[in-house]
């Protein structure tokens, strides 16, 4: 669903003090052809904005990440926020997840003047667990119940991949044809179970996507009466609705997979994003991070092509001992060009203070070189915190802890930026005013800086004019 521009500039506004109300490349030269900028592009951040009158969401731009200080106090656009910023070929896409709903999001670019403007159209776009790109588009997907006429004998509706697409271009959109069958994703790793993908990574014309498996829907608990129920697992299926939120089931299903110690890649030949390849390790878990309903991209390509599969091995966290993995969080490799493993495997969680910390997301980070965020505790213990930094050398097979963050850390942005060495990664600290470090993926120190007035960075990264 299209929608114009709505009153809730005008409702923002109102919400903050007029004080108050202001509002990943891995080219060495942000602003060069490559681009298509002519040199006069900006770094663009996204910034949070708390007072006792609420919130407020305010695009402000710099001209270098590496010192000084900005400021929203009568600078920048006001914006409605989003759950993810998205930069992509000079346009900028506030994702907006909508606690499982359907979200809304608004596109932006930086105008002639220098300043950032709001596109014309705002769309309502499916409900999304996770996203990537693949050329002109941004892709949101989710995994959710197929059209009614797929159902089987019991009305129970195949579990479907539902895609929006966003042409960045063009600022317009459309959706998968779920009708044909072709996305349904029950059995999709041939035992019986349903799965979302984690990330869309394009490697030359492919797609790499992590299937994340979800367990037995409805209609595959039911197929050929409990077919792919495995022997013990049997308690798991609910006979009744319960939970809430990212958490709610229904009656007949079984939550959570029979199967955590395998990770899966689905690889599509392009955007359609049918009739899969799937590649397959026992080596590590899950091929993802995960935060409540929201699943991490955690399968990248280097810089040579090859593609990294990190887990974090989440599943460490469920409840009933089958369900549990057994594997560390971990990396295993697809070479450039294939559809399989190879036998490359290093276990980072055993690098980590203890011996058993986990990762919440991931980053390329230039070369072979990958950013990850580090939790301070197992995944195991009670409410881990996502607050620390490494750098993992895959050619080398070594994880270095950052030095060089401040000790207050209250969370870390959900955008990278490469240049030069360096990956760029918003900081958010208690009772200071965020900024941006970069951290040298050699040295993995970290150095402080532009910094921002405001509470958080939220997101932020490079844009030229478009015209």
């Amino acid at each position: 669903m299209i929608l114009k521009k709505s009153k809730c500039w005008a409702i923002i506004a109102s919400m903050i003090p007029a004080m108050a109300l202001v509002g990943c490349s891995d080219n060495d030269e942000p602003n060069g052809p490559e681009n298509g900028g002519d040199g006069k592009g900006k770094f663009v951040f996204a910034t949070t904005i708390a007072s006792s009158n609420g919130t407020a969401y305010d695009l402000i731009t710099g001209e270098s990440l590496d010192g000084g200080e900005l400021t929203t106090i009568n600078n920048g656009l006001l914006n409605p926020g989003a759950t993810q910023w998205v930069f992509h070929k000079n346009y900028l896409y506030a994702l907006s997840y909508n606690q499982g709903n359907a979200g809304t999001t608004r596109s932006y670019i930086l105008g002639s003047n220098g300043e950032m403007e709001a596109r014309d159209i705002e769309y309502r776009i499916s409900r999304f667990s996770s996203y990537g790109t693949y050329n002109n588009d941004i892709i949101t997907m989710s995994t959710g119940e197929g059209p009614e006429s797929l159902a089987d004998s019991h009305g129970y509706k195949p579990m479907t991949l539902l895609i929006t697409y966003l042409n960045v271009e063009n600022e317009t959109m459309r959706s998968n044809d779920t009708s044909t069958g072709a996305y349904s994703m029950e059995n999709f790793l041939g035992n019986g179970e349903y799965v979302t993908l984690a990330g869309a990574e394009q490697s030359g014309s492919k797609l790499y996507c992590g299937a994340v498996p979800m367990g037995l829907s409805q209609y595959g608990v039911a197929y050929e009466n409990g077919k792919w129920v495995r022997p013990g697992f049997e308690h798991l299926v609910h006979d009744q609705a319960g939970g809430t939120g990212a958490g709610s089931y229904k009656a007949g299903e079984l939550v959570g997979t029979q199967y955590p110690d395998e990770c899966w890649v689905a690889i599509y030949d392009n955007e359609n994003m049918t009739s899969p390849k799937l590649a397959k390790t026992d080596k590590i878990s899950t091929p993802c991070g995960r935060f409540r309903s929201q699943y991490y991209q955690t399968v990248w390509a280097a810089d040579n092509g090859d593609i990294y599969v990190f887990s974090s091995s989440y599943a460490k966290t469920m409840t009933d001992p089958g369900q549990k993995t057994t594997l560390p969080a971990g990396v295993c490799r697809i070479p450039a060009g294939s559809t399989s493993f190879d036998d490359y495997y290093c276990n980072i969680e055993e690098q980590t203070p203890g011996g058993n910390r986990s990762f919440m997301r991931c980053w390329p980070a230039g070369g072979n070189c990958f950013l990850m965020i580090m939790y301070d505790r197992s995944l195991t213990e009670k409410n881990p915190a996502a607050t620390e930094l490494a750098v993992f050398d895959a050619t080398s097979k070594k994880l270095t802890y950052v030095t060089g963050l401040p000790a207050n850390v209250s969370s870390i942005g959900k955008t990278v930026f490469v240049q030069n060495g360096n990956v760029y990664i918003p900081v958010n600290v208690e009772n200071e005013n965020p900024a941006i470090y970069a951290i040298n993926t050699s040295t993995a120190k970290a150095v402080r800086g532009v910094s921002i007035k405001a509470n958080d960075i939220t997101g932020f990264g490079y844009l030229n004019p478009v015209k």
